[in-house]
């Protein structure tokens, strides 16, 4: 059985603003991959693993990026500030919604 392949945040279409993007983004504000990982070439079950990992670090924080330590904090921030303005660039429209 062949098993779909992750195109990579970086080729994501609309910047990735997707919960796909989502963990990955997540992943690299706490650390658990390096931020020049696009997840590319990653398998689903790898991807869900990546899910599973970020859950448990968001647990401590009670899934609140307000409860978040500052460093962490203003990483989430950068992170996705740069995400969405790429986002914006790529033409993604947030008020859009799924309907394109």
């Amino acid at each position: 059985m062949i098993q779909k392949k992750y195109m990579g945040i970086d080729k994501d279409p609309y910047g990735a603003m997707n919960s796909t993007g989502n963990i990955i983004r997540d992943a690299w504000v706490f650390g658990l991959i390096p931020q020049t990982e696009t997840c590319e070439g990653w398998t689903g079950q790898r991807v869900d693993g990546l899910y599973d990992q970020v859950t448990r670090e968001w647990e401590k924080y009670g899934h609140r990026v307000s409860n978040l330590p500052p460093e962490l904090m203003q990483k989430h921030q950068e992170i996705y500030d740069a995400a969405i303005a790429r986002a914006r660039e790529l033409g993604w429209d947030p008020e859009l919604g799924d309907d394109g």
